[in-house]
């Protein structure tokens, strides 16, 4: 049976879409009743108010698709690259929501290269992982995350507007981690991937 979260955020989609492809102005009204509906429950259920939800989904247009966010796993001596995020002070790894006319592999090494200040290679694309189905809080949208094994091909750590600390962790001994971006499990996971790279790539 799927969660309220999960009815709102569809309701949200069909609002979106349904507004996008309409040219009529009674079908127009009842795609925004659609929202106002899916407002009041993500409202209800989540403690955001209906004015803050509207806010955020109104910024998206067009036929409603999940985003993309892709996330880049560099190892060295079995540990792993972390960056620390200023926005919650956890650590993830490097990565974000992908831009525009860049290809994933361009977008993984693009945030690797911002967030740490090192230039990497994407070397495997490892798991395409559905949001909603690993542990992470709840978010309005729905996210597919790329993650990618990558090599370091140059650079140095450095902080930069969104990050403020760089570093190499041993997988027994993560620092509290950003739960909106990635989880202990997706970590380890992608160390398997990293040490045997002819695992298939995970889905969902």
């Amino acid at each position: 049976m799927p969660s309220t979260l999960d009815l709102a955020r569809k309701l949200l989609a069909l609002a979106q879409t349904g507004l996008h492809f309409t040219e009529g102005e009674f079908d127009k009204e009842r795609y925004h009743d659609v929202a106002r509906i899916a407002e009041a429950l993500l409202a209800r259920d989540v403690g955001a108010s209906s004015e803050q939800i509207r806010a955020a989904w109104q910024f998206e247009a067009g036929y409603a698709t999940p985003k993309v966010d892709v996330r880049g796993a560099v190892f060295r001596d079995a540990r792993v690259l972390l960056v620390r995020e200023r926005s919650d002070g956890g650590w993830t790894l490097p990565g974000g929501w992908a831009d525009v006319n860049d290809s994933p592999a361009e977008a993984v090494e693009k945030e690797i290269l911002q967030e740490s200040g090192f230039s990497a290679r994407a070397a495997k694309l490892a798991a395409v992982y559905d949001r909603n189905k690993h542990a992470h809080p709840w978010y309005l949208f729905h996210v597919w995350k790329l993650f990618f094994v990558c090599e370091i091909t140059g650079g140095s750590p450095q902080s930069s507007l969104e990050t403020d600390g760089v570093d190499f962790f041993a997988l027994d001994g993560l620092p509290p981690l950003s739960a909106p971006r990635v989880t202990a499990a997706q970590i380890r996971r992608m160390y398997e991937h990293h040490c045997d790279r002819a695992l298939p790539a995970d889905f969902d």
